[in-house]
């Protein structure tokens, strides 16, 4: 049977996973090694250092790529050293268009680090319209955009936009951390390069920091790598096999997350003590028609208003036990944090009260933990508000 034809549950344990053909072990081994034997000065097997590229690299990379229907796949040390990479791969004078809702540290890179290299403006991905008026005006070289983003979980018409930015020759990178390339797969929609952070769903388990970058176009993948191979932001051997690990119970843990998360948000959405609840797979998220139509499923991630101010807030994240009160997400066990003093605090407080960051506002991951004990953890916390 070809890879193609398999399932994407399927290709993420066979993919990258075959059995190594020399000892017949079921699992690949890690080639924990710095440097490879030359027979002859520049005669080499394929590699000749682990910066440049390693066998259990490779077998990642194979892997990601076919879960993202990608050609190419490049793995790095970790999430922000894969967007500093593509940045790195455009010119002086780019101009960048950029979501207003995005991770903080893609914010605080492109506003402190690349400042004075790119030009740069903002826009609301989520207004298809505002997006083409800005692409008309502006005329960007290059679209970034996360959907659902972070924290608030906007959705955007990916597939739109992409038409809309083709049109005017700009590309676009879509960060699809939230989503996995199981539940969205941004180059099926047009998106020229997809990214993830490699330390949230893909590995699932908190023990690894990587980032990866997904796409079609040969001369763009071999500038990536060039900028890699010069600059070293890649991965070690160990904790690409512990991702190559990890992600073989992708499908299980997406469908497990997405899950606890529905029953989460709807358990939230009817409490006196919440005020709103942000998920894509309620009926009252602004996107979820869309969220329905360019995804398969919802995801772990919703985001919740409880009532009160930073006091009501800091009591109920203080008062969880289940949940680990920590940055990051996608782990098998709970996470939940606040956006505004955690993960998101380098986004200025002005950008922050328009993306309506709040003092009240809690970012939660749903973990694959059993459904009833994450429900009575937070309905304990809410009670001590």
């Amino acid at each position: 049977m070809h890879k193609d034809n398999l399932q994407k549950g399927t290709r993420a344990i066979h993919i990258g996973n075959e059995p190594d053909e020399k000892t017949g072990s079921v699992i690949p081994p890690i080639y924990q090694t710095s440097t490879f034997v030359q027979s002859s000065p520049g005669v080499h097997k394929g590699y000749e250092y682990t910066r440049s590229h390693n066998p259990t690299r490779t077998r990642l990379e194979e892997c990601l790529a076919s879960l993202e229907n990608a050609k190419y796949c490049l793995v790095t040390s970790s999430g922000m050293a894969a967007v500093s990479l593509i940045f790195q791969s455009f010119p002086q004078g780019t101009k960048i268009l950029c979501g207003d809702d995005v991770y903080g540290g893609t914010y605080r890179i492109l506003n402190t680090i690349f400042n004075d290299r790119f030009e740069l403006k903002h826009v609301n991905t989520t207004d298809v319209d505002s997006v083409k008026t800005e692409l008309n005006s502006f005329k960007p070289d290059l679209v970034w955009l996360e959907s659902p983003t972070n924290p608030m979980l906007q959705i955007s018409d990916i597939k739109a936009i992409c038409e809309a930015s083709h049109a005017l020759n700009a590309k676009v990178v879509v960060d699809n951390t939230f989503m996995s390339p199981y539940f969205q797969n941004p180059l099926d929609l047009g998106a020229d390069v997809v990214l993830h952070s490699l330390t949230k769903y893909i590995n699932g388990h908190s023990d690894v920091v990587g980032g990866a970058i997904m796409l079609n176009d040969m001369t763009q993948f071999d500038k990536l790598w060039y900028l890699q191979n010069s600059m070293g932001p890649s991965q070690s051997p160990f904790d690409s096999w512990l991702v190559l690990r990890g992600v073989k119970t992708l499908a299980l843990r997406m469908r497990a997350h997405a899950t606890n998360a529905i029953e989460i948000a709807t358990y939230l959405e009817a409490h006196p003590k919440v005020d709103k609840v942000i998920y894509p797979g309620l009926q009252s998220h602004p996107q979820h028609e869309l969220a329905k139509r360019q995804m398969s499923g919802f995801g772990g991630m919703l985001s919740v208003y409880i009532k009160g101010g930073l006091k009501e807030s800091k009591t109920f994240l203080e008062e969880v036990k289940l949940f680990a009160l920590a940055e990051s997400l996608g782990g098998v066990e709970s996470l939940i944090e606040h956006p505004a003093i955690m993960t998101h605090a380098s986004v200025p407080l002005e950008e922050r009260a328009k993306l309506g960051i709040a003092d009240n506002f809690v970012r939660i991951s749903a973990g694959v933990e059993d459904i009833e004990d994450l429900i009575a953890d937070l309905s304990n916390a809410l009670d001590r508000i």
